[in-house]
């Protein structure tokens, strides 16, 4: 085990870097979790409560968000660290070369976590309707407006991972938001919400 002050100046250090998937063995998320924060990186790997039942009982458990991958901040030039640490796999990206996650998709994902909403894994979306929270525990994120037995759900992605997370909201405390590539889609005919 690394001295405090020794893992907090890592920790520190890390904040300079970008953060990257961690693709780790089939059910070792906790592991190899535990072994990046004994090794001084920080590392998020965002999880949920969900009900399983059993034909005798039922019982609330936690399950990961983005099950096979754990998020580590890192300098890749120094990986080897990361790479031998017990439960990784192998780094996201393309090629040798592990592909940075944007720190917004990461902070999304945080605040959704961290809001005290019911936040679950979502099929990834391309497409959809931007959208603006501007009221309750998400206010200020932006992600897409989606519809899901009869409730909205915001829902916010890793894209490199191609994987997306939702949480409940409330219609009302929505509003559209306009990329550029959407401006013209009133004059092509194209519906809008």
């Amino acid at each position: 085990m690394l001295p405090q002050r020794f893992e907090s100046s890592l920790i520190e250090n890390c904040e300079a870097h970008h953060w990257f998937a961690v693709r780790v063995r089939s059910n070792q998320e906790r592991t190899a979790v535990a072994h990046l924060r004994e090794r001084g990186y920080e590392q998020f790997a965002p999880s949920y409560k969900s009900e399983r039942r059993w034909s005798d009982r039922k019982k609330e458990i936690d399950q990961y968000l983005f099950p096979g991958y754990v998020f580590c901040r890192f300098d890749p030039g120094q990986r080897l660290a990361v790479l031998t640490a017990p439960g990784v796999v192998d780094l996201v990206g393309f090629g040798r070369t592990p592909e940075p996650i944007p720190d917004q998709e990461i902070d999304r994902v945080r605040k959704m976590v961290e809001s005290g909403l019911l936040v679950t894994p979502y099929p990834f979306l391309n497409i959809g309707q931007a959208v603006l929270i501007e009221h309750g525990p998400l206010t200020g994120l932006e992600g897409i407006l989606v519809e899901m037995k009869a409730k909205h759900r915001l829902v916010v992605s890793i894209n490199l991972l191609q994987r997306s997370v939702s949480a409940e909201v409330d219609r009302r405390s929505v509003r559209p938001v306009h990329a550029l590539a959407m401006s013209g889609s009133r004059d092509s005919g194209s519906g809008s919400v």
